[in-house]
C-alpha cells in the first residue's frame, strides 16, 4: 500500500512538472516582465488584514505560470492574485522568481488556508502547496505577511 502511495506520488509530481514546463514555453517575451502594476487598467484591488492591495490578476495557464518571475521587487502595496476554476492544492515553486515573496492561499469561501514566507528564489526547485484546498493564491512581498500579521483563518476580501 505504502509504495502505491509512493508511486502514486511520484507520478503525480512528474505531471505537475510536465505541465508546468509545458505551459512556460509559448510565453510572449515582449511583455515586458518589470513592468509594476497598472492602476488605471484592469488591475484590482483586494484586502488583506484591513489593507487593500493593488493586484495584478493570473486566470490564465500562461499567466499563472509566469506569476512575478522575472520582476526585481514587490511594492508593498502590490500582489498578484492567481485565480484558479476550481479548488485543489494548487503548488507554487520559484522558478525565475528575483526576489523573496509570501505566498497565502485562499479557501473559494475567502479564508486564508496555508501560508508560506519568506519564500527565496534560492528554493527552486521546491515545490509550495497548501495543507488544504484553495481557490486563490497571493503572491506578495517577502514579509508581508509576518508585517501585518495575517494568520490563517483571516479573511480576505476579494
Amino acid at each position: 500500500m505504502a509504495r502505491q502511495i509512493r508511486y502514486a506520488l511520484i507520478v503525480a509530481a512528474l505531471v505537475l512538472f510536465a505541465s508546468l514546463i509545458y505551459v512556460r514555453l509559448p510565453f510572449d517575451d515582449s511583455l515586458s516582465e518589470n513592468a509594476p502594476i497598472d492602476r488605471t487598467s484592469a488591475s484590482s484591488t483586494i484586502q488583506i488584514a484591513d489593507r487593500t492591495l493593488w493586484v495584478d490578476i493570473a486566470d490564465t495557464l500562461e499567466e499563472r505560470a509566469r506569476g512575478l518571475s522575472g520582476r526585481e521587487d514587490v511594492a508593498e502595496d502590490e500582489a498578484m492574485l492567481f485565480i484558479f476554476g476550481e479548488d485543489g492544492r494548487h503548488a507554487f515553486w520559484m522558478k525565475d522568481m528575483r526576489v523573496a515573496i509570501d505566498i497565502v492561499w485562499i479557501s473559494r469561501d475567502g479564508v486564508i488556508a496555508h501560508i508560506e514566507q519568506n519564500v527565496a528564489p534560492e528554493t527552486y526547485p521546491a515545490v509550495f502547496a497548501p495543507r488544504s484546498e484553495a481557490r486563490y493564491v497571493v503572491e506578495l512581498s517577502a514579509g508581508w505577511v509576518g508585517r501585518y500579521h495575517v494568520r490563517i483563518g483571516d479573511i480576505v476580501r476579494l
